[in-house]
């Protein structure tokens, strides 16, 4: 990195009830967002700051991983993350991301390197700066299979 400080810049405009447009001044692409159907006036089928907030977490994984990979010259044919988030009542009673289980599924086609597909995929989790920034406990279950993609 060039710098010591990244400024990431997003406007959300309202669209109305509890629906929101998330845009960015550098990005092309917006994302409606609502609130989740598991609260009063909550929509379904849409993203919602809980979605989003999982998702940076999992997609913070694949790319810490993609560059770690590229750097050690770990080839690879496809990485899924499935990623979910459990919101409890914190001691206080109030709702908080607690936990997010990741997991992982790394194919490789050669077994000679599923110990070093292992090792890239701990450290690029030890190196997610999302996950080191929140305080959602982070439960981690990696999976190496050894394939090709047809």
């Amino acid at each position: 990195m060039s710098s010591r400080e990244h400024f990431y810049n997003v406007d959300l405009n309202w669209k109305e009830g509890r629906t929101g447009i998330l845009s960015s001044p550098k990005l092309s692409e917006t994302i409606e967002v609502v609130t989740p159907p598991e609260f009063e006036g909550g929509i379904e089928g849409k993203w919602s700051p809980e979605h989003l907030f999982v998702a940076s977490v999992s997609s913070c994984l694949m790319t810490t991983f993609a560059a770690i990979a590229e750097f050690s010259k770990l080839a690879y044919e496809s990485l899924i993350v499935k990623a979910t988030g459990k919101m409890a009542k914190n001691e206080d009673g109030k709702f908080v991301m607690n936990e997010i289980i990741l997991k992982p599924e790394l194919m490789i086609s050669d077994k000679n390197f599923s110990n070093k597909a292992h090792r890239i995929l701990e450290k690029a989790e030890s190196n997610c700066l999302i996950s080191r920034s929140i305080k959602s406990k982070i439960i981690f279950k990696p999976n190496v299979l050894i394939g090709t993609l047809n």
